[in-house]
């Protein structure tokens, strides 16, 4: 009866999950380990014949495409419902020696058959001459490119890219992984026939796209920065992508590979896919291997040497007494030069480790993993030499580097009193890693040495906003709707700082030098280097005042205290230095306008504020103009409790609210009490002041 119950039971457990796998089957998720059984639409080379799911194969200039026949519906109500992750085992098998063929792509298309639209070679089967840079198209790809194309942009034989639109990646990187034993990244061969994990994420709200690599079976690599709640992962990719601009309503999924003279073996093995976040994880105990034909190409034996025959007798020792003198001679010599050689070995050793000698005490072990080597640090900066000096300011000079897996990041070298709150001060860096926005400047990590702190960040490749606003010699000036996209990247920043983020963020340092511009010209807050963590709800006590002149707002330089509210102060000087084209206090300035917010006030109440606008602006719209001017004298108001919230700063911007109050009655400034000859006295950096301000009444003329 026991063995009758525990077989119904058994059924009823495989009843369960061939249901469930039916269910995630269909609709936005499916999980896939036989894809004998999946819903697949195939062509080309394409097959399931063993289990895995096979593109390519040993025929040449050919294509293989796999789709799932469900079609992935995107509707317009909300940039979150873009988003989706997928989870997905690959193996590459190179048929020749050294060559390892043209590569494999997971693709979202508007349509489920490229057997027509793409091509082999160098299309991967997606793109051909026709739709290749067509935004038509509507095509995402993620590709695992395995030969190198002397007719692209992509020149290495082993790396893996985003793509949209075009064969020609708008991003790429060599494949590695980040080893969390090793403390850094580790070169991965695609082509090697053993399987590889690749995890593709898509957040809808960030507009960001992550992809991610790792060997079967290591578990998805998670930041450098940890913390014991909150593991994010390390993309070995991360590009800010609108999606909802390239996709249709309706989309497939799938993948697609290619060969041309040369050939190899492209298996899917297992695959998971999710609209939305959180793609369920693949059993790695579930995942199959490939066919034993797809074995790689390895080098011929090597012979076996012939039986040894008897070694012959040595000759008797001659009783020449030069050559006994000799070798007595050649031995201490051999013993001698042995000897330097090892005391020199010493030496350099020693040199070598108080060259790279860190500070590593015992409560940062739970740090370990956002610890950078000084080594790899100093290797990647070329030993912090001045060609790779990106900028300094009042704390420190930031390098370029780039590190062995061709990442660049951004070294700052900050010095530091190592007795007083650094345990708290990494803590807080700690905290920092974990900060997740497209427009902050993301940091990776940290080193301690002597006397100094060095901090990784991200690589911006265009510098600082300040270098284009008031750096004559470059060769670009930005234009209106980028300085507008800039102002609003800033804003959405700070109010993910200031209320989405597990505690309150105050940054106390928001300038135009410290807005760093990616590649595409989009504004990333960062230089956290006066930031403040706490929780919500938490009384906030008065601190040593910090900031910089012209940012700093009335109550902080009265009383040290920070809130939300002195960060909406400095960001309104920001609004105006970025609209003006001015620091907010100039002290080359003509005299009446030195003190920026105090000049936009007096042109305010003769309603001539386009008079203030930067002159190199040409293409600006009169009313933007005066909506973000008004915004800024909004948030410059000497009462905290008058300033907006960030939200309320962010509707306003995106139009949905329109700015209130600046043009009615009196709106009561928070400008600096400061004597010209003072101003004449200050610099722009980042220093700790204590000046009075005035209440100004000023009343706005005209509309």
């Amino acid at each position: 009866m026991a063995g009758v119950l525990g077989s119904v039971g058994f059924w009823i457990m495989i009843g369960i999950h061939v249901t469930f796998l039916v269910f995630a089957q269909e609709g936005d998720q499916f999980v896939h380990y036989d894809f004998r059984k999946a819903n697949l639409e195939l062509d080309g080379m394409a097959n399931t014949d063993g289990g895995p799911l096979q593109l390519t194969n040993n025929t040449n200039t050919s294509t293989g495409h796999a789709f799932h026949k469900n079609p992935i519906k995107f509707t317009t109500s909300t940039l979150s419902s873009f988003s989706f992750s997928t989870e997905f085992v690959f193996a590459i098998f190179p048929l020749q020696s050294h060559a390892y063929g043209h590569g494999m792509a997971f693709v979202v298309s508007p349509t489920k058959d490229l057997s027509s639209n793409g091509t082999a070679n160098s299309g991967l089967g997606i793109f051909n001459r026709t739709n290749d840079n067509n935004s038509t198209n509507h095509i995402l790809a993620v590709e695992l490119d395995t030969h190198e194309s002397s007719e692209q942009l992509d020149k290495s034989n082993n790396h893996v890219g985003i793509d949209i639109y075009s064969i020609v990646s708008v991003k790429s990187e060599e494949a590695s992984y980040f080893n969390a034993t090793e403390g850094k990244n580790t070169s991965l061969l695609l082509a090697s026939g053993k399987s590889i994990l690749i995890w593709i994420d898509y957040d809808g709200t960030e507009q960001l796209l992550n992809v991610t690599l790792a060997p079967v079976p290591t578990p998805k690599p998670v930041s450098p920065l940890l913390s014991k709640s909150i593991k994010p992962s390390v993309p070995l990719l991360s590009r800010s992508i609108n999606l909802s601009e390239i996709f249709n309503e309706t989309m497939y999924v799938g993948f697609s590979g290619s060969t041309g003279t040369i050939k190899s073996d492209q298996y899917i093995l297992g695959w998971s896919f999710k609209k939305g976040r959180g793609a369920e994880s693949l059993d790695i105990s579930m995942i199959s291997d490939p066919p034993p034909s797809s074995l790689p190409p390895t080098a011929p034996p090597t012979p076996s040497p012939p039986p040894s025959s008897p070694r012959p007798q040595s000759p008797p020792p001659s009783s020449g007494g030069k050559k006994s003198s000799l070798g007595a001679v050649l031995g201490t010599s051999i013993a001698t030069v042995a000897l330097i050689l090892i005391i020199l070995g010493g030496i350099v050793y020693l040199y070598k480790k108080k060259k790279y000698s860190e500070v590593l005490e015992q409560w940062e072990k739970e740090y370990n993993p956002q610890r950078y080597s000084f080594r790899n640090l100093y290797k990647a900066t070329k030993g912090f030499r001045e060609n790779h000096l990106l900028g300094a300011g009042g704390f420190g000079k930031v390098y370029k580097g780039i590190l062995p897996s061709g990442t660049q990041i951004a070294v700052k070298r900050v010095y530091h009193d190592a007795e007083q709150g650094m345990k708290q001060y990494v803590a807080e860096i700690a905290s920092m890693g974990r900060l997740r926005h497209k427009n902050l400047v993301q940091l990776l990590g940290y080193c301690r040495r002597k006397g100094e702190l060095l901090l990784v960040y991200d690589y911006m490749p265009n510098g600082s906003l300040d270098d284009y606003l008031f750096n004559k010699n470059k060769l670009k000036d930005l234009t209106w709707s980028q300085r507008v996209n800039i102002i609003k990247g800033v804003a959405s920043a700070l109010l993910y700082l200031h209320e989405e983020w597990e505690q309150v963020v105050l940054h106390r340092d928001i300038k135009a030098s410290n807005i760093l511009l990616d590649a595409d010209l989009n504004g990333r807050l960062g230089d956290f280097g006066l930031a403040r963590f706490h929780d919500r709800g938490v009384n906030l006590e008065a601190t040593r005042v910090v900031g910089t002149i012209g940012y700093m707002a009335p109550e902080l330089t009265a009383m040290g205290v920070t809130t939300t509210w002195t960060d909406v102060y400095a960001f309104g000087a920001f609004i105006l230095e970025v609209v003006c084209g001015r620091r907010p206090v100039d002290p080359d300035a003509p005299r009446e306008q030195v003190i920026l917010v105090k000049w936009v006030a007096s042109c305010g109440r003769r309603d001539a504020l386009t008079d203030t606008v930067d002159s190199k602006l040409i293409d600006f719209k009169v009313g933007e103009v005066k909506q973000l001017l008004k915004l800024g004298m909004l948030c410059s108001q000497s009462n905290p409790e008058n300033r907006p919230s960030m939200r309320q700063i962010l509707q306003y911007l995106e139009g949905n609210v329109s700015v209130p109050g600046i043009s009615l009655d009196n709106v009561s400034l928070g400008i600096p009490n400061i004597s010209h000859e003072k101003v004449t006295q200050m610099t722009t950096t980042s220093t700790s002041a204590n000046f009075s301000f005035e209440d100004v009444t000023i009343l706005f003329g005209g509309r």
